[in-house]
């Protein structure tokens, strides 16, 4: 059961950050990893970062969302659903994401990471896709390959991984978030399933133009927080690539979207904002 069904009066991401910052997940561990090395990538982190795009957004969006973004949910389907709580003063606004993804994340980051920096592997990624994409959400996923290989676990290699890790993340909750203030939700809201919009994701309702608004913004909000392009690229390619994409890749990306004219997008804003723009 999702933890936000327990909580009530506005305590929703305040109770469930609490409850989760100091918690091992399965999306923060690699158990058959060398000498139990772990994700530093985990629940905790994630809910950092969450505070780090708060931070980076204009005044008039930080009236918009929650002090902290992001709230945790214990599912194994990796999800990033709208989160939405009608109190007061003013709504909750911000951005569910669940176990499964934060697991997703880290081990797409870490397949991209030994992809770049183990010579020997740079077909790592590519093998990875076809066995993520034979994964149908319901269960934790299985292991990265090999994944006791020493040189996968470098300290070049976790960075890596860590600068990918943060690259998803900070992207895919800056555009969930720029579709609350982009009108987005209450636009569509009457026909999400709030609960767990699983039959009408957002991005199965938004236009196309609607999707690449607020990919634009997130992508800014993600930049502006310190998060880069390069394991967001990786990500979308990743799921770009599956010979056929499992039903939970619906939360990450439209099937509508052409991947190569979005990373030509984020090169060319990545090179903007890197020069100052």
């Amino acid at each position: 059961m999702a933890i936000h069904h327990a909580v009530k009066n506005g305590f929703l991401i305040l109770l469930t950050a609490w409850m989760l910052m100091g918690m091992a997940t399965p999306a923060s561990a690699q158990p058959n990893s060398p000498d139990g090395i772990i994700y530093r990538t985990g629940v905790s982190w994630t809910m950092r970062l969450g505070k780090d795009l708060f931070g980076a957004l204009t005044t008039e969006r930080k009236n918009f969302v929650n002090s902290q973004p992001i709230s945790i949910e214990m599912e194994m389907s990796p999800q990033v659903r709208m989160l939405y709580y009608p109190d007061e003063p003013k709504p909750i606004r911000g951005v569910w994401i669940s176990v499964g993804f934060i697991d997703l994340v880290n081990r797409v980051a870490h397949a991209a990471a030994i992809s770049t920096r183990v010579k020997k592997h740079k077909d790592y990624l590519d093998k990875y896709i076809l066995l993520l994409a034979q994964e149908d959400g319901k269960n934790e996923l299985q292991p990265l390959p090999n994944d006791t290989d020493a040189s996968f676990w470098t300290d070049d290699v976790m960075n890596e991984q860590q600068g990918n890790f943060n690259s998803i993340v900070g992207i895919l909750v800056g555009l969930k978030l720029a579709h609350h203030y982009l009108g987005h939700y209450d636009k569509y809201h009457d026909k999400l399933d709030d609960d767990k919009e699983l039959k009408n994701p957002i991005n199965s309702l938004i236009t196309p133009d609607e999707w690449e608004a607020a990919f634009k913004l997130g992508m800014r909000n993600a930049y502006d927080g310190g998060c880069l392009m390069e394991g967001a690229n990786s990500f979308f390619q990743t799921i770009d690539r599956m010979p056929k994409r499992p039903e939970w890749t619906i939360y990450f990306l439209p099937q509508n979207v052409k991947v190569g004219r979005l990373i030509e997008v984020m090169k060319r804003s990545q090179k903007e904002f890197l020069n100052g723009k």
